[in-house]
């Protein structure tokens, strides 16, 4: 019987072997072996072929270590493919691309050009060896990389001389000598020189690719080259300089007349002036003789480029492509004050420079997922961004999980092939109320809490407590807590547990894990006595073992994790009074513990005074990692730190007061605090559809309208405890109630508010 079973068993593996076998036909291909453990190089792979019946559809699945640009029948088709390795500290990500309107009936050429890193950063583990598969099965087109397919080392792409990029980045500075360059060589009509068959490395499942996994993100949204405007160019001697609209990430372009051997540097602002004191990316070209035209490839970012260039070189015009994630600016916030109003812009074009692969902490300096950015990040995109970029959201907690390592211990940032530190609150953070459950309520996405519970519980197991249950300081790799000075870290440590906490007892009551909540709920109750009894001092919370200036970032967490009652807000607000030592990262939280206090006048008094100097700023369309800029900043201070667009999330989830209820916006409150604004207005892409609301205030009158979308409900809680009269939709409250047309949900003014359009008038 067991001999039986075994057969049944082997039989099952075979025939799924088979099936995975005909859904990968394509090898692994590359250079000769001699020159794949290089660094920085590029190769051009070709393949041409006979079609007789175009094919409906003809999707392509292509993997590459690192980069790819992909020409079908001389047409660019995508511009700039693949994704940073990887899901796991084995595996890679491929792309499908459907390449059926760039066929034609007879003969077709399909060429890729390849970029290979060759070395690991914060924000890509290297296989070690370039590589590339296509594998493309269609009704009428089969059509698949092996030894068959033509490659040639494209020579004319170079590294940089000088100094080479900080080791935090994978990208190599690009030098391409266009002495060399086969310009034609992905061309249908192109010769042919210097190329080779492809050298076979294996198939589907090979090392060291290993498994492949889709790319759950889009394709980069192309902008599409646009010229600079004549009056921001300024020529000096053998520099010019050309004013972008805004912070971005492009590619540059030019179009020049030069003599052979000429040399061309291209730098941005963020290279010589704002790089996080570390060697950043640039780029560099030598000319041929008379007329031509280049693009560089790899992306930088800045306000200003710069080129290097000899005064005797003749500029026809000079471009540039900016690339992105593929989403919208959606979402929108705008209120009497203008101060708010540049906060906002600022934060929402911070957000979309500092994603592309991942959420990255700069585009510059490191490019690097650090988890704790992450949690700010993906949720000021759910209100400045439309869904599209949830993806990139949840790209981030399947690689925070997938880079697991088998003791549980979390870390980042991830992928990364040269650091592997964990930064205990950055994990805890990412995993609880903040991280993983904001997800959820935004998206309503129940499938990665059912994938990823498991592994959460796996790392919070891991951290230790006292005889009282209150967790010890976990060393990690890097005991963080926040940049700046008077961390009460035991404090910080404690705090984001419970949020951990908090999380986990909400994941296990929506997936089931009944007996889980039930534990957890026990261990919130325990621990939020214990760490009152234990850190309340009567006039603030501080580890009676910390010695500097009391912590505001603790008492904010407090007030959130809701470990702190409200007979101790007077109290804490002087201490938001009085502290401050947040850096931009923490501030929000404070932001948010303000609103929460109801105190938002207060809020907003000490928003604008701590963020002054960034967004008053004219000369920056991005905000700084730090207060200032450089030795005024955090860790070298770049300029576009997404860490620092939190209030972003505040104006319009707290100002406003649009936020999910209930998981993907099935019920949403709107509950605004103007403070002392007398205006503002808010839209928020959610699942759901649109949401807008607005809101105006005066001595006499406040005047809320909002939409509720088709398949949601709103909570509508009154802003106003004493009022003479309410109209809604010009009717009074009372006659809308007893028809049944809202719902009251509590004597605190909570009005259930089905879909449809509102206006809410209150007379004072």
């Amino acid at each position: 019987m067991n001999r039986m079973w075994l057969l049944i068993f082997f039989s099952i593996v075979l025939f799924s072997n088979r099936i995975a076998a005909q859904q990968w036909e394509g090898k692994w291909i590359g250079l000769a072996s001699q020159d794949t453990s290089s660094t920085n190089i590029w190769a051009g792979f070709r393949k041409d072929f006979n079609i007789d019946r175009l094919p409906k559809h003809a999707i392509a699945k292509i993997a590459v270590d690192s980069k790819y640009w992909l020409y079908v029948n001389d047409k660019l088709v995508v511009f700039e493919g693949g994704l940073k390795r990887g899901p796991s500290p084995s595996d890679t990500y491929y792309d499908e691309v459907d390449i059926s309107k760039y066929l034609k009936k007879g003969d077709n050429t399909i060429a890729i050009k390849l970029w290979y890193f060759g070395k690991h950063g914060f924000s890509h583990n290297s296989s070690g060896k370039l590589g590339l598969l296509f594998d493309l099965q269609s009704e009428n087109l089969e059509l698949s990389s092996n030894k068959s397919w033509l490659v040639k080392r494209l020579v004319e792409y170079q590294s940089a001389p000088g100094k080479e990029p900080n080791f935090r980045l994978p990208e190599s500075n690009i030098l391409y000598d266009a002495r060399l360059g086969d310009e034609g060589w992905y061309s249908s009509e192109g010769k042919l020189t210097s190329f080779e068959p492809a050298i076979e490395h294996g198939a589907f499942g090979s090392v060291p690719w290993n498994k492949l996994v889709k790319r759950p993100i889009p394709l980069w949204k192309d902008f599409g080259l646009k010229a600079f405007r004549s009056q921001d160019i300024l020529r000096n001697g053998d520099t010019v300089i050309c004013k972008l609209p805004y912070n971005m990430q492009f590619t540059p372009y030019f179009d020049i007349e030069a003599n052979e051997g000429d040399s061309i540097h291209i730098v941005t602002d963020n290279y010589l002036y704002y790089n996080g004191s570390a060697e950043n990316l640039r780029a560099a070209y030598i000319a041929k003789n008379g007329r031509q035209q280049y693009e560089s490839l790899g992306w930088i970012n800045g306000h200003v480029m710069y080129l290097i260039v000899p005064e005797h070189v003749k500029i026809n015009q000079l471009m540039y492509r900016e690339t992105g994630y593929d989403t919208e600016f959606a979402g929108f916030f705008e209120c009497s004050d203008p101060f708010f109003n540049t906060l906002w812009q600022k934060a929402a074009r911070t957000l979309y420079i500092t994603m592309r692969d991942t959420y990255m902490d700069c585009p510059d300096r490191e490019r690097a997922q650090w988890t704790g950015d992450v949690v700010l990040e993906a949720q000021e995109a759910f209100y400045a961004l439309n869904p599209s970029s949830h993806a990139l959201a949840r790209k981030w907690l399947y690689e925070l999980i997938g880079w697991q390592k088998a003791d549980g211990v979390l870390f980042s940032p991830v992928p990364a092939g040269n650091w592997d530190k964990e930064l205990p609150d950055q994990a805890l953070a990412s995993i609880g109320y903040y991280g993983i459950w904001m997800y959820y309520m935004h998206t309503g996405d129940k499938q990665v809490l059912v994938d990823l519970y498991p592994a959460i519980q796996k790392y919070i197991s891991l951290w230790e407590k006292d005889k009282d249950g209150l967790v010890l300081l976990r060393e990690g790799g890097w005991q963080w807590g926040d940049w700046g000075e008077n961390k009460d870290m035991l404090l910080l440590y404690n705090l984001w547990y419970y949020l951990a906490l908090k999380g986990s007892c909400l994941m296990a009551d929506e997936i089931g894990y009944k007996e889980d909540m039930r534990r957890i709920e026990a261990e919130m109750k325990q621990f939020k006595r214990t760490f009152n009894q234990r850190f309340w001092n009567g006039a603030a919370y501080r580890d009676p073992s910390y010695s500097g200036k009391t912590d505001d970032r603790a008492h904010a967490l407090a007030v959130l994790a809701d470990i702190a009652d409200k007979d101790k807000y007077d109290l804490i607000l002087d201490v938001f009074s009085k502290q401050e030592h947040a850096s931009p990262y923490m501030e929000k939280y404070v932001f948010e513990a303000m609103y929460k206090m109801r105190e938002p006048v207060l809020a907003n008094v000490r928003h604008k005074k701590r963020f002054a100097e960034m967004v008053n700023n004219p000369n920056f369309t991005t905000l700084f990692e730090g207060w200032g800029i450089g030795k005024d900043g955090y860790g070298g201070g770049t300029v576009n730190h997404a860490w620092s667009g939190g209030g972003l999330t505040i104006m319009s989830s707290e100002v406003c007061g649009i936020k999910p209820l209930t998981p993907g916006y099935k019920t949403f409150s709107v509950t605004p605090q103007l403070g002392n604004l007398s205006f503002a207005k808010a839209k928020v892409s959610s699942i759901k559809g649109e949401i807008e609301s607005s809101i105006t205030q005066s001595a006499d009158q406040m005047v809320v309208t909002f939409n509720v979308p088709k398949g949601s409900a709103a909570v509508f809680e009154l802003p106003l405890k004493n009022y003479a009269s309410i109209l809604i939709n010009g009717v009074p409250v009372d006659k809308i109630i007893r028809k049944g047309k809202i719902a009251v949900r509590n004597s605190d003014g909570q009005w259930v508010v089905p879909e449809g359009k509102w206006e809410i008038k209150i007379s004072i």
